[in-house]
């Protein structure tokens, strides 16, 4: 089970703009509902993301967690949850 606190605001916009830059996904599309599917986003950009989000905030996440994103708020949980356990 992901984290469920809420995520930093500044957290959530750095994965936005990566989202943006990385996946050329609109930014008007990147909201925590949407799926990731829905983004254009399959399994090989997932992981795609997820070394991003890994070199961008200097955290290591487990990958057998990329198995449970579906929506944007996942990823965003996700990466609060290994930022805060890097601290």
């Amino acid at each position: 089970m992901l984290n469920q606190d809420p995520v930093d605001p500044s957290l959530i916009q750095q994965i936005n703009d990566l989202m943006a830059s990385g996946f050329e996904i609109p930014p008007e599309k990147l909201v925590p509902s949407a799926a990731l599917k829905e983004l254009g986003l399959d399994s090989l950009d997932a992981v795609d993301m997820l070394v991003y989000i890994e070199d961008k905030f200097g955290i290591k996440v487990e990958g057998e967690k990329l198995t449970s994103l579906r929506t944007l708020q996942d990823v965003y949980n996700l990466a609060a949850e290994a930022v805060s356990k890097s601290k």
